[in-house]
């Protein structure tokens, strides 16, 4: 029997867009014959609705105006899985059994959603609310990971109306914290490099700190390494495995918002040119931290390899990266042997496989 697979896309958030092309992707490859696929899309301004028609307007956000969309509101009551539709004074319920978060940045991959999907005891891909949420923001997880012994970038973080209140306290902890330029700027909270700047000076500093605060009011400050930028992918729950390393090259000066999406001249290499017991290292750091955090369902594990020394550090973890014909992720466990209709699958099975597992616990 077909499962009733919701997938949500779109999102009050910065990285919207990239939501949109991811979307298109996970729709073109999921199976018909599988599912039933209903497509909600959330707009812009927080509106959810229901969607069925062609995938090319998600690609190009013209979804939105389509005349036969629907209002929908998830259920909370644990009976009663799915969705309410609304038109005008008529409501009709229709049945979820797995739901597919495609969504990026605050709102998406922060926990909210996730929170929401718990309380309604509906499986869905991904990461629990308290995962996702820890990952999301890169201070907690800077606490949590150097709590194991996970070497991490030096860093600062400040809330910004500390800085408003005593900006050159803030400078000196900078200093005091990171030492010589650059460094970069990035807001705690937010992913695809949105809002995050490299700067060379204290001047480029208070400019970047102010345009970041905008997208985040928790503001991280990070030395800056010179080195390769390599990334992995992890399948799976307390059972996972990992892919083999990839390599990013950029002509940006790092691996921005434009280097991910929109320039060309971003090249991928999988796996990197690095030495096998670098990779393995590098994998069995990646796990490591998948448990620590308490992921599930995926992630992706971003690391630099210093230059001057060779030493690995860890950098961020993804729990909902990017499925764009671009994206890092769907590449690197393609090339581990799971192309995209086998990939979906497996992560849908593996949201049913978590939901169980926690209700034998209970």
């Amino acid at each position: 029997m077909k499962k009733n697979v919701a997938v949500i896309f779109g999102g009050v958030s910065s990285e919207y867009e990239i939501s949109l092309k991811s979307a298109f992707n996970v729709l073109s490859k999921l199976s018909l014959k599988n599912y039933n696929v209903i497509i909600i899309g959330i707009t812009k301004s927080g509106r959810w609705l229901k969607y069925n028609d062609k995938l090319e307007n998600i690609k190009d956000d013209s979804w939105e105006n389509h005349p036969f969309n629907t209002n929908i509101v998830f259920s909370t009551d644990r009976k009663n899985k799915g969705i309410f539709k609304f038109n005008k004074d008529k409501f009709e319920f229709e049945k979820i059994d797995v739901v597919f978060p495609v969504l990026h940045g605050k709102n998406g991959e922060d926990g909210k959603i996730q929170s929401l999907l718990e309380l309604a005891d509906l499986p869905f891909v991904g990461c629990s609310s308290v995962a996702s949420a820890n990952c999301m923001d890169k201070t907690i997880t800077n606490l949590i990971l150097k709590e194991v012994g996970i070497k991490k970038i030096k860093s600062y973080w400040f809330y910004f109306y500390d800085y408003e209140e005593n900006s050159e306290k803030i400078f000196t902890k900078i200093e005091e914290k990171i030492g010589d330029y650059p460094i970069f700027v990035k807001p705690a909270r937010s992913g695809s490099s949105i809002g995050v700047r490299k700067v060379s000076n204290k001047t480029e500093l208070s400019d970047a700190i102010k345009l970041t605060a905008k997208e985040d009011y928790k503001i991280l400050v990070e030395e800056a390494i010179i080195g390769k930028e390599l990334e992995c992918a992890i399948l799976g729950n307390e059972n996972c495995i990992v892919s083999s390393i990839g390599e990013i090259f950029t002509n940006n000066g790092f691996y921005d918002y434009d280097a991910k999406y929109l320039n060309n001249e971003t090249q991928m290499s999988i796996p990197a040119n690095i030495d096998d017991e670098i990779s393995k290292k590098i994998q069995n750091i990646a796990i490591k931290a998948y448990k620590t955090m308490e992921c599930s369902g995926l992630a992706r594990v971003d690391f630099f390899l210093k230059k001057s020394n060779g030493e690995i550090i860890l950098n961020e973890i993804n729990t909902i990266p990017g499925f764009t014909n671009v994206s890092m992720y769907p590449r690197l466990m393609d090339a581990f042997g799971f192309d995209l209709e086998n990939l979906l699958d497996k992560l849908i099975d593996l949201a049913f496989l978590k939901t169980t597992k926690l209700k034998s616990h209970k």
